[in-house]
């Protein structure tokens, strides 16, 4: 997933993955100088809840993510009141059928038009609409281009958001979504059994067919990104393999320009965190946060970490009072969006919680990089 703001996923240390966001603010139909926030959330794998961020992201900015309005109905861009998401699966350069007659994933560069990429997400951020192409996932081809009008907020999908150089340097922050093979496997399950009907083996073979290429192309674009957010099985449970309950680390880069990562309790400390029982519900294994420094791909970090799962998410702001540098605009603003979105997918665990805060983070991002711009546009205007 991406966008002018980058958004990616990864492991902690040694496996990045994520997708980047694009935010776009200026004043449009004006010869004013425009600013652009560009992100990309998510730079991960199909099946590993880049939908769920992307809906939780846009209810941040207000307003419901729909298709475009008498468009396309398989299109796969999103559009709010301030935010357009967009699908870098529409720059696959070749359908299923041409994929298959050369070989070839849909996570092999050589399936996918970069050059066209870089070009169009250059085009929005600076205030000029594009005719996007759309790749229909349910025919497998590729269907006749959409009109993209430059959004205040533009954020990029998708497998590959962090992959091209010349994207990375137009985002304004990024994140991948980074989730373990363990993990993986089991919301593969749920999805595609439980609602797609495929059969366990099919399952397996399309998992260990990709995997390759995942670990070429995909897994290392998590280096690059701002914050990554790592899904993995529960500590609490010795030898868990039922990928229940996950145990989420939030993997914040510091020195990011605009972005000060959270922190419990107190910033720099190593900090290790079982809630009280009598103010936050929670049923066997329980819970534990952690906090601390680290390392990440010889990058300095911090980073935030739940294990366990909320029983009611009216308490969650037992825990929200504990942390700092979320960038709520009131107390209790991430309990009321997870309160919000409580049918969502992870919404009892870390991945709806750090989601939901990252989502509070790149508006801040994008908030402050707007008012750095605004003096630049009144002096322009006034001239």
């Amino acid at each position: 997933m991406a966008a002018a703001v980058k958004l990616t996923s990864s492991s902690v240390a040694s496996s990045p993955t994520m997708q980047p966001l694009y935010l776009r603010t200026g004043f449009h139909g004006s010869s004013l100088p425009s600013s652009s926030f560009s992100a990309t959330p998510a730079s991960t794998d199909s099946g590993c809840g880049k939908s769920t961020f992307m809906r939780r992201l846009t209810s941040v900015f207000g307003g419901a993510a729909s298709p475009p309005k008498g468009g396309n109905p398989d299109s796969n861009t999103l559009i709010s009141d301030t935010t357009t998401v967009i699908c870098l699966d529409d720059y696959h350069s070749l359908d299923r059928t041409g994929r298959k007659q050369k070989g070839v994933t849909a996570l092999d560069p050589r399936a996918n038009n970069f050059d066209l990429m870089y070009e169009q997400v250059k085009a929005i951020k600076e205030g000029k609409s594009i005719e996007k192409p759309i790749y229909n996932h349910v025919t497998g081809l590729l269907d006749p281009p959409e009109t993209i009008q430059p959004p205040k907020i533009f954020v990029i999908e998708g497998l590959h958001p962090m992959f091209d150089a010349r994207v990375r340097e137009l985002l304004d922050f990024s994140i991948y979504l980074d989730i373990s093979d363990e993990v993986k496997f089991a919301w593969k399950i749920q999805r595609d059994m439980a609602e797609r009907g495929h059969s366990l083996e099919s399952i397996k073979a399309s998992i260990s067919a990709r995997k390759p290429d995942f670990d070429a192309y995909i897994d290392p674009q998590k280096q690059h990104a701002d914050v990554v957010i790592q899904v993995l099985p529960t500590e609490l449970i010795p030898d868990d393999n039922e990928g229940k309950i996950l145990r989420v680390r939030m993997i914040m880069k510091d020195g990011v320009p605009n972005f000060n990562p959270v922190y419990l309790f107190d910033e720099g400390s190593t900090i290790s965190w079982i809630p009280c029982g009598r103010k936050l519900t929670c049923s066997y294994p329980g819970i534990k946060f952690s906090y601390g420094p680290d390392v990440y791909y010889d990058n300095e970090v911090s980073v935030v970490e739940m294990d366990g799962q909320f029983d009611r998410l009216d308490e969650l702001i037992y825990v929200e009072s504990h942390l700092s540098n979320i960038s709520t605009r009131f107390y209790g603003e991430i309990t009321q969006q997870m309160l919000k979105h409580a049918d969502f997918p992870g919404s009892n665990n870390g991945t709806g919680f750090f989601q939901t805060m990252v989502g509070l983070k790149i508006r801040e991002v994008y908030e402050k990089l707007r008012a750095k711009d605004s003096p630049a546009l009144a002096s322009a205007a006034r001239a």
